[in-house]
């Protein structure tokens, strides 16, 4: 091995040392924040916690901001996984999505989706050497998860789009189920629980969508 890849071979070394210490202090942090919010809580709400004392594990973070934002929502969601897998026999499960992330009683797998969606999104978040992924390939990831998407009228995609804002995978059923979800969601994200402005408009808009769709269905 020559003097320079046995460099790079010591620097990769350090690095996985220096990722794996940061995820071992996340579980923890992680853990306890959800103890503290039996209720649930969004991934935003979960990155201020994190972010503030007395963890303080997270920096500043660009929100609109994909290449900035993507290492700190794989590392998150890492930590997610690995800790849903510890809790397997204990009694208690634990929902994963962007917009909901709450312990709850083991009754069925938790997560988003059918199960072979659920198992691919729980090896690629365990999955270390996705961690670091270039701007490109973050990009394209992004075209390629919108190009999935079905081809729709405006209207529909609107809909979509703000029921997936409320974490669900369809349109819901009836106006009650969404009211309910709104609630939980807005409280998780008020800039007093640590959210921000940006997320409470975004959520208030996607509810004004729904509400209307349903007023005009009735």
């Amino acid at each position: 091995m020559t003097d320079t890849a046995l460099t790079d071979h010591k620097d990769t070394e350090a690095s996985h040392r220096l990722l794996d210490h940061q995820v071992q202090h996340l579980l923890v942090a992680v853990e306890h924040e959800l103890r503290k919010a039996p209720r649930g809580t969004s991934e935003l709400a979960l990155i201020r916690a994190l972010q503030a004392p007395p963890w303080e594990l997270i920096g500043e973070v660009s929100f609109r901001d994909p290449e900035s934002l993507y290492p700190v929502h794989f590392l998150l969601f890492h930590v997610l996984y690995r800790l849903r897998d510890q809790l397997a026999g204990t009694g208690e499960s634990l929902e994963i999505s962007p917009l909901e992330i709450r312990l709850k009683p083991q009754t069925v797998v938790s997560g988003t989706g059918p199960p072979d969606q659920e198992d691919g999104l729980r090896r690629f978040y365990l999955d270390l050497d996705q961690y670091r992924m270039s701007g490109d390939r973050i990009r394209r990831m992004m075209d390629d998860f919108w190009a999935r998407r079905p081809t729709c009228s405006p209207e529909s995609s609107e809909l979509l789009r703000a029921a997936e804002v409320l974490g669900f995978d369809s349109l819901p059923g009836d106006f009650a189920t969404v009211k309910s979800r709104f609630r939980r969601f807005i409280m998780a994200v008020h800039p007093d629980r640590g959210g921000d402005t940006a997320s409470v408009q975004e959520l208030n808009q996607a509810f004004s969508v729904l509400k209307s769709h349903f007023r005009l269905s009735a």
